[in-house]
């Protein structure tokens, strides 16, 4: 569709979630036997490179740090070392994203823009002092769990009634006072909600779909959507197959897409982003986009839905926009 390829265009794209950091630093998610990935160079290895931010229109691509369960003891340096990774990107094409203005700068130079966040908050331990390090990194963004437990919580991967600890919500009060975004994707259903208690600020499910849809652990009921609307939040569409369909056959753009419209039907357009969590799935599960060269499918879906352009608009980047403006400054 022209129109949706020119509308496209036109848009600032914010991806809020990716694990391309890892392939990047040699330590990929999904091939332990990758070696370090050129960001700069397209490839057919990996999901995301800056060719295909480009080819997809992407204005901001939000990268994640993830620690392996094996380096959970040393998660603070491991963290380090993938941030500096990404530090080492920036030049005239690629900057820092620390604040919307910097998303808005780099629409308007035709430059990308890389957001730093942490896949869980294991790299802080019990340190409100290491937060503030992070933070003064660049990271703007943290989820407070990955699916194990932590210091803060229990993640939706481990059996329990738990939710987020005295700890884990003076995390939630600092990073407010810091301006930094709380992302709730791989948190319990009951740290969700002992989140939804506590929170004065808009928060994220940054890479999360529809458990109405597809029954999975990680994907968010209808009343948790709802509930991450209250805060004026986001829930982040997400492409990985096992969130999609527990079929691999049946893992197809389309499912996506239901995934896409049923949420939009729970909370509305002004509640949906994009979280593709690129080069953190694999072909196995199976694959409804090859590569972030291909988002702008999702614009051309929108359209073909009735959906007016300002309203494409926000769930293709304005609604992260709007968080980053109102929680990050």
């Amino acid at each position: 569709m022209e129109r949706a390829e020119e509308l496209h265009k036109s848009l600032i794209v914010i991806d809020g979630h990716c694990d391309t950091a890892l392939d990047l630093a040699g330590m990929s998610f999904t091939d332990p036997n990758m070696e370090k990935r050129d960001f700069f160079r397209e490839s057919d290895e990996g999901h995301l490179d800056l060719p295909k931010l480009r080819k997809g229109g992407v204005t901001c691509q939000t990268m994640a740090v993830y620690t392996p369960d094996e380096l959970v003891e040393r998660s603070y340096e491991h963290t380090i070392r993938i941030s500096n990774h990404i530090d080492g990107l920036y030049n005239d094409d690629v900057m820092p994203a620390l604040c919307g203005m910097d998303i808005r700068t780099a629409k308007r130079e035709n430059k990308t823009a890389l957001l730093k966040s942490l896949e869980g908050s294991d790299a802080m331990g019990t340190s409100l002092e290491t937060l503030k390090e992070l933070y003064d990194r660049g990271f703007r963004m943290s989820g407070l769990t990955y699916n194990r437990i932590n210091a803060l919580g229990r993640g939706c991967g481990t059996p329990g009634t738990s939710g987020l600890t005295p700890f884990g919500k003076r995390v939630v009060a600092e990073m407010a006072k810091l301006g930094m975004i709380v992302d709730v994707s791989h948190l319990s259903d009951e740290g969700l909600e002992d989140l939804i208690d506590i929170t004065e600020r808009p928060v994220v499910a940054s890479h999360s779909n529809s458990r109405e849809v597809e029954n999975h652990r990680r994907n968010l009921t209808d009343r948790q959507l709802e509930a991450i609307a209250g805060t004026d939040g986001l829930i982040g569409l997400t492409y990985p197959g096992i969130f999609i369909h527990s079929d691999p056959a049946k893992v197809t753009f389309e499912r996506l897409m239901e995934h896409l419209d049923h949420m939009l039907s729970v909370v509305g357009p002004r509640h949906i982003g994009l979280g593709s969590d690129f080069d953190g799935f694999t072909a196995p599960y199976g694959v409804c986009m090859s590569s972030c060269a291909e988002t702008g499918k999702i614009t051309e879906h929108l359209v073909g839905r009735g959906w007016k352009d300002n309203e494409v608009a926000m769930i293709m980047g304005e609604n992260w926009l709007r968080i980053i403006d109102e929680v990050v400054g």
